[in-house]
């Protein structure tokens, strides 16, 4: 019943506050009147308090306001002369808002410099302090230039108190004391936070260096040096908390603060709370640090907790010494809200997912042959020597692991689609043309392509099966969390020396692309059977939204090389086959070809969706530029047949020129909008090599063995 009568008060005490000001809203600001209005408040509740003695409090209002309903009558109430008013309204000249906002301009400036320089020369000082502790020397430049820089800070600071000093006893019109009043709530507010975040950010930086240095093992000298670097960061909140503070400034002096021993009251308590707050989470962390894994994870958690305790005192205690606590901004609102939901997100998107390691850990290995792999170091050639007749290989395509939870579905499913493939034909290599990652944003939930990487390394590792790749359009984007040249590095960490498995080539040669790679496919007596190039069609030209990019020239003369080094080997033409991502334009044709009935192809299987009206947008989806590939295969009469992915619903084979063209079976759950329901276009292909070099091909649709 107490907290109900006392919020009673509390709304009508401020029904008489706003009358008061609605009196004095067309009186200019000065310290006189600023005075008048707080004691005339004060008369006023005194009043109220005698007459609702015996009256509702309703009654007591509109009796208060009936006998004092105009300002003389306030004022007289309060202890001033009745024409008091009319010489508050009249007396001196109240500087307008755009002479204000031009002073206030200028002292900005001066605050601004002054703290930039001040928290500069205490950044020094800390150096200085750092070298004669730990150096055990000292620097005489440092003493000049800590000097230099108070010095800037002196001569704008100088000016500073000087336009301070003339702003006082001024008077301001309506518009600049509302003015005055909106920036000192702004300033007052930022200080606070400000000194928060001061405490916040020094504590922090000192519990990362310490469990840093503790469990990194690192030395002395490089605990100080990395502390002493991450020192700069400190430096941010000490130019805001003096910048605030210094703004604050200018408007106090032109304007009264509501309670000015309840701001300095405030401005300490928020300090030592703050202070209080970390101490006591540093002490929390030290002691149970050998308790948890990582003792830096609790940091993010006791962050959290201040920040909220600072938000809950701005909600509530703050209001006591500002005019107006919270001022609703919508635009302002919108945009700090867009930044932190873009800032986070793109963090979230940025992250490892690993929810498909349960799974990948069940994987158990797959029968298969044992074939002898070899490296060399200096070419990056595998060498593959059968140990049966035949060499069956597996053909993947466009995998699109996620790796997120909005994913995880399909990652699963796409996981558990090579599973039965591999296990369903017990391959003796996989080859994969491209595209197993898909970090895509929002199409997505991730711009990471490590997790996916590492997960399928993990799935075909748990196989046993060998297996290689080449690169897709989608494996490297813009936004990713790895680079071309990043991934590469991952991609050697996890090959062969280290997987057993993996034929990722440790040296590569200097063409265009990654991963251009040849595996050479030898009998048992160490002769030449196939020669199994890998070849990066690249991803994009850069010249507009998905212009694929193709093969480049140098690439094409690697491969003749390589092809007529092969040949120059065995003394005839060896045989071989090409696995790229994105189709040639001589795929384009082929297909168009066939489409209109031409004996200049022939047709082995699968469907492209030219066939019945089609479900992509494009018949093919190869690149604008031409290749030189296909027209140096033909002429060096080597190569046999080319594989692709890319196109996802296409799933033809066709021979054009003496060469078999065909696009994988994809995998895709994820890529391609409700391919998830899509059936027929899912599987692979098993490429069977005999000892002669001629070689089978079949394709396994995904619904067929499942």
């Amino acid at each position: 019943m107490g907290k109900k009568k006392n919020s009673v008060d509390t709304q009508l005490n401020r029904k008489i506050k706003a009358v008061v000001d609605m009196m004095f809203d067309d009186i200019s600001y000065s310290d006189e009147v600023n005075e008048a209005q707080l004691k005339i408040e004060i008369a006023l509740n005194t009043e109220f308090d005698k007459i609702k003695a015996d009256k509702h409090e309703d009654e007591a209002l509109e009796e208060l306001l009936g006998k004092f309903g105009k300002l003389s009558q306030m004022a007289e109430l309060a202890g001033y002369p009745a024409d008091s008013a009319d010489k508050w309204r009249k007396e001196g000249e109240a500087l307008a808002l755009p002479t204000i906002k031009r002073e206030i301009r200028k002292q900005r400036i001066r605050s601004y410099l002054v703290a930039a320089f001040l928290s500069g020369a205490l950044l020094m000082i800390f150096w200085l302090i750092h070298d004669l502790a730990v150096r055990r020397r000292y620097v005489v430049g440092d003493i000049g230039f800590i000097s230099f820089w108070l010095l800037c800070a002196f001569i704008p600071f100088k000016h500073f108190l000087r336009t301070e000093r003339s702003a006082d006893g001024n008077k301001y019109d309506t518009d600049a004391y509302k003015f005055l009043r909106s920036r000192s709530d702004k300033y007052l507010k930022r200080l606070l936070n400000s000194i928060a975040l001061m405490y916040a950010m020094i504590f922090i930086i000192l519990l990362s260096e310490i469990f840093f240095y503790t469990y990194s093992n690192s030395k002395p000298t490089e605990f100080n040096e990395t502390a002493f670097k991450n020192s700069i960061a400190v430096e941010i909140p000490v130019f805001l908390v003096l910048k605030n503070n210094l703004c604050l400034r200018i408007f106090r002096r032109r304007i009264k603060m509501p309670d000015r021993q309840q701001y300095e009251n405030h401005t300490r308590g928020i300090a030592i709370f703050s202070a209080v707050y970390w101490i006591s989470a540093t002490v929390f962390t030290i002691m149970i640090a050998d308790k948890v894994i990582y003792p830096l994870n609790i940091l993010p958690v006791v962050g959290v907790l201040f920040g909220i305790s600072i938000l809950i005192y701005d909600l509530t205690l703050r209001k006591k010494i500002t005019y107006e606590n919270i001022v609703v901004n919508k635009l302002r609102i919108s945009l700090a809200t867009s930044a932190v939901i873009a800032v986070v997100g793109f963090t979230f998107l940025k992250r490892d997912r690993w929810y498909t390691q349960t799974y990948i850990n069940s994987v158990p290995v797959v029968q298969h042959n044992t074939h002898k792999i070899s490296y060399d170091e200096d070419t990056g050639i595998y060498t593959i020597t059968k140990t049966t007749d035949d060499f069956k290989i597996l053909h993947l395509t466009d995998i699109h692991i996620g790796g997120s939870l909005y994913s995880y579905p399909e990652d699963l499913k796409a996981l558990r689609a090579c599973y039965a493939e591999i296990e369903h034909t017990h391959p003796d290599l996989v080859i994969v043309t491209g595209d197993m990652c898909f970090p895509m944003g929002i199409m997505s939930m991730s711009l990471n392509n490590s997790a996916p990487v590492h997960q399928f390394a993990a799935f075909m590792r748990n196989t046993g099966i060998p297996w290689a790749f080449t690169y897709g359009n989608h494996d490297t984007e813009s936004t990713s969390t790895l680079n071309k040249k990043e991934l590469n590095e991952v991609y050697k960490s996890l090959s062969y020396k280290t997987s057993a498995n993996l034929l990722y080539p440790y040296v590569q040669p200097d063409i265009m692309g990654r991963n251009n790679q040849l595996i050479e496919l030898r009998n048992s007596d160490g002769s030449l059977n196939t020669g199994l190039f890998l070849i990066d069609s690249n991803a994009y030209t850069g010249d507009g939204l998905n212009e694929y990019d193709f093969i480049h020239d140098d690439q094409v003369r690697w491969y003749a090389e390589e092809v007529e080094r092969m040949n120059a080997e065995a003394g005839h033409t060896v045989d071989s086959l090409l696995f790229f991502h994105i189709p040639l334009q001589e795929y384009k044709t082929a297909t168009e070809l066939y489409l209109e009935g031409s004996d200049e192809v022939k047709h082995f299987f699968g469907d492209n969706p030219g066939d019945h009206g089609g479900v992509t947008n494009d018949l093919v989806c190869c690149s604008e530029y031409p290749s030189k590939l296909f027209d140096t295969a033909v002429e060096l009469g080597s190569t046999t047949g080319m594989f692709c992915g890319h196109d996802h619903y296409n799933n033809a084979s066709l021979e054009y020129k003496g060469i078999r063209l065909t696009y994988g079976m994809s995998i895709d759950y994820l890529a391609m909008p409700g391919i998830a329901k899509e059936i027929k276009q899912r599987g692979a292909e098993l490429i069977t090599i005999h000892s002669d070099s001629s070689w089978d091909l079949e394709q396994i649709p995904l619904e067929s063995i499942t």
